[in-house]
């Protein structure tokens, strides 16, 4: 058997490859490797710096439970915010030298005699590993419309994903396409910079009040200097919204008041906000409150308020060289035209993003075709060893990235130091075990709102092309997090290759606060 040239390489840089990292130094695994496309650390945070970007969770909450910080500037924390603290993680626990930046996997694939996978990037570089965790996220591929025209258009074409600051909107006629958690940012962190904006909604999208504010120097302090003020927030700000995301939304059925009372809490918001009876009635979702992403902004639809803004619903016909034209024939130019259309989301070419091919030969992406979104607890499939996807089918799980992100590399470090423990050299989940966890999670989708046909119209993500909630996992994030430190690793097959064996590292084990 020949040895691999490292025992993990984790594809992606940003907060779940970085959590990955710290998992496994922690577990005193320490020869591993982070492959980065970018020149840069951060993913999301990195990419995604539009005017308006900030997190949709209260900063107290939007940050690892074992590097906490209170030093954060407002309630929620804008985006260059997000991205200091990425490096100030990656810094303060010495991930740097582990990083590869401009690395781009493109292909992997499980070698089956040798027990270890052989990763390929795009300059053509081959390196091995034992193990490999991809932790390649689903905000990294700009899903751009199907609109006739769009790429004949000879203005300036921006997509929020990759925002281009050297481009003046001062003055400038722009016409903004899509209404998600983006439009909702950037909308109102623009309009006053530009002569005119024109906003293109297909779906209307449920926006609550922001509770925020700038945190003064002595907050800061004290959620700096004093632990328990910070975790009392943290617990606080945290439970509300897991109990709304666990009564409302996965036991909806159950419950289908709580989301209908804060619904009625949007609505009112809606009718504060917009003084136009007409434009209202736009902007006023047809479907249930929680089908589609919610967003949270004191200033989006007020912003409709003004006369140089409006909001077009009639659908797009097709975009001109110098302007946009309605199914209703009229033209409205432009000088810049914005893609707000969010990410390519658990689609063929965006999860995991390349080539992956297990002990078949099969193409992970072309298994999912086949069989349907699945893993077992989010996170490995039969028949692909050694290999764990963070986020992987019914990964999410209610109210932070970052929670999903300690909970799933809990679970890979767990196998990973379980096999190295037992000499092993291949580790897969078993074909029972999964299917059970697939069979609870269907069941208790059917309790739960995405289901519902209050959601019909609601153009989710969260549903895939198959029309099922496949990366919702239907529990809260507490059951989640227990069954990340406590599923049976007898769920798991081990085998030994002959030849050498793996040695576990000398170092000390040493667990994280979570």
């Amino acid at each position: 058997m020949t040895a691999p040239d490292h025992e993990v390489v984790i594809v992606g840089a940003g907060f779940v490859g970085l959590c990955a990292a710290i998992r496994l130094k922690d577990a005193g695994i320490t020869d591993f490797v982070i492959l980065e496309r970018a020149d840069d650390i951060g993913g999301t945070w990195r990419d995604n710096s539009y005017p308006g970007v900030a997190v949709d969770i209260p900063s107290v909450t939007y940050q690892f439970s074992f590097a906490q910080t209170g030093n954060w500037k407002r309630v929620f924390a804008r985006g260059a915010e997000v991205k200091s603290y990425v490096d100030h993680i990656a810094d303060s626990r010495g991930l740097r030298s582990h990083v590869r930046l401009g690395k781009d996997v493109v292909d992997a694939e499980f070698d089956g005699k040798n027990h270890h996978w052989v990763v390929t990037t795009s300059d053509g570089a081959v390196l091995t590993a034992r193990f490999l965790i991809s932790a390649h996220g689903v905000f990294g591929k700009a899903q751009i419309p199907d609109i006739e025209g769009i790429d004949s258009f000879a203005g300036k074409t921006i997509h929020t994903l990759h925002w281009d600051h050297d481009h003046d909107l001062a003055g400038e006629r722009v016409a903004v396409i899509g209404t998600g958690a983006s439009s909702v940012q950037l909308v109102p962190a623009i309009a006053d910079r530009v002569a005119r904006l024109d906003v293109y909604q297909r779906t209307p999208i449920w926006v609550a009040p922001k509770p925020e504010f700038r945190l003064s120097p002595r907050a800061r302090w004290v959620l700096e200097h004093v632990p328990p003020v910070r975790w009392a927030a943290r617990a606080a700000v945290s439970s509300g919204i897991e109990l709304a995301m666990l009564f409302g939304v996965t036991n909806h059925a159950r419950l289908p008041f709580l989301v209908k009372l804060i619904r009625k809490q949007s609505e009112q918001h809606l009718r504060r906000q917009v003084k136009d009876p007409e434009t209202r009635a736009k902007l006023l979702p047809g479907y249930e409150f929680g089908c589609k992403r919610p967003a949270i902004s004191n200033d989006y639809w007020r912003t409709f308020n003004r006369d140089d803004v409006e909001l077009v619903t009639t659908p797009i016909r097709r975009v001109l060289p110098d302007g946009i034209e309605t199914e209703d024939g009229r033209v409205r130019p432009i000088d810049t035209l914005v893609l707000a259309t969010g990410f390519k989301f658990f689609e063929y070419d965006s999860v995991p993003g390349y080539a992956l091919r297990g002990e078949s030969g099969t193409d992970l992406r072309d298994w999912w075709l086949e069989n349907r979104f699945q893993a077992y607890e989010g996170i490995t499939v039969p028949g692909f060893p050694n290999l764990f996807l963070i986020p992987g089918p019914h990964f999410a799980t209610s109210w932070s990235w970052l929670v999903m992100a300690e909970t799933q590399t809990r679970h890979a470090e767990r196998v990973i130091s379980h096999a190295r423990g037992q000499g092993a050299t291949y580790a897969t989940v078993r074909q029972d075990a999964h299917d059970r966890f697939l069979a609870e999670v269907r069941r208790q989708h059917r309790k739960g709102l995405f289901l519902d046909p209050s959601c019909a119209g609601s153009n989710s993500y969260y549903l895939d092309r198959n029309g099922e909630p496949s990366i919702v996992r239907p529990q809260s994030s507490l059951t989640a997090r227990w069954r990340a430190h406590h599923f049976p690793l007898s769920h798991y097959e081990l085998r030994t290759a002959p030849g050498p064996r793996a040695v576990p590292d000398a170092a000390p084990r040493v667990r994280s606060a979570s």
